[in-house]
């Protein structure tokens, strides 16, 4: 099943889900949650980088790997879309291959159901 991914636009979203549960692992951390007049049939995701990682092209290089790890994942695997997402990148991700995080992440993703 092919989902949009939507990403989260108000402050308050990204406050509740920071008070929500999370998942931590080595290249990121997955805090999760229910959102209120969330639309259901949609990926509600946001990918959030800091500023400590680096320049602005490595911080625009990982959040497009990041896209891309959740455009084949909400095709391959079942992703919950009850809950919204919000996915916080590491700097362990700049010097990894891509391989490696696909499947981190989707192991990841397989545990929130």
């Amino acid at each position: 099943m092919k989902s949009k991914l939507l990403a989260l636009s108000k402050n308050d979203e990204f406050q509740s889900l920071i008070k929500s549960k999370k998942i931590s692992n080595k290249y990121v951390t997955i805090f999760f949650g229910r959102l209120t007049k969330k639309d259901e049939s949609k990926l509600n995701i946001s990918f959030v980088t800091k500023r400590k990682i680096g320049n602005a092209i490595k911080r625009n290089k990982i959040k497009r790997r990041l896209r891309n790890i959740m455009n084949e994942a909400s095709k391959k695997i079942s992703i919950n879309l009850k809950y919204s997402y919000l996915v916080i990148a590491k700097p362990t991700m700049l010097n990894n291959e891509f391989k490696k995080i696909k499947e981190c992440l989707f192991q990841e993703f397989e545990k929130i159901k």
